[in-house]
């Protein structure tokens, strides 16, 4: 199945100079959390901005750049017929799109799930989240994160499956 993962500040903001504009450890291990023992599908700036494959999970790259330009854990789908093939065969097993907004607008009729990260603050950035027909979708959790000295944003997670 193949669940989009972001987080979004206000105006669908999601990134900035190639980064996140934030800085929120609890959405971080959140991240960690649902993708470890999983499969992450990111465009080539977007892994790129991880510096490094993450570790316990499998890592792809959509791109056009050779292979050869990736660690040799890495698997590296050309285009994006290649991805759905690949989510075709492995059904069962939890593909986490996490990016760039290009993979999420070319892959937005093909996404099962939405696991959404709502930042309530304003943030500059130079990349947004593409537009989401949200009835399409049904909410099935919600969940509250916690505002502290360390995360000092209101935010709260959400999931969404395709209706």
């Amino acid at each position: 199945m193949l669940i989009f993962l972001w987080a979004e500040g206000h105006n669908g903001v999601i990134g900035e100079n190639g980064h996140l504009p934030w800085h929120l450890p609890a959405d971080m291990h959140f991240f960690k959390t649902v993708t470890t023992g999983n499969t992450i599908v990111a465009g080539s700036r977007t892994f790129h901005s991880f510096g490094r494959p993450l570790p316990n999970r499998q890592n792809i790259v959509v791109t056009h750049q050779p292979a050869s330009h990736f660690p040799s854990e890495v698997i590296v789908l050309n285009t994006l017929t290649a991805v759905r093939e690949y989510a075709a065969k492995h059904r069962d097993e939890k593909i986490f799109v996490v990016g760039g907004a290009q993979l999420f607008i070319a892959l937005l009729d093909d996404v099962d799930f939405l696991y959404r990260t709502v930042i309530d603050a304003n943030f500059t950035g130079d990349t947004w989240m593409p537009g989401i027909d949200y009835e399409k979708f049904q909410l099935i959790a919600t969940q509250p994160g916690i505002r502290n000295e360390k995360n000092p944003y209101d935010y709260h997670f959400e999931q969404y499956q395709r209706r």
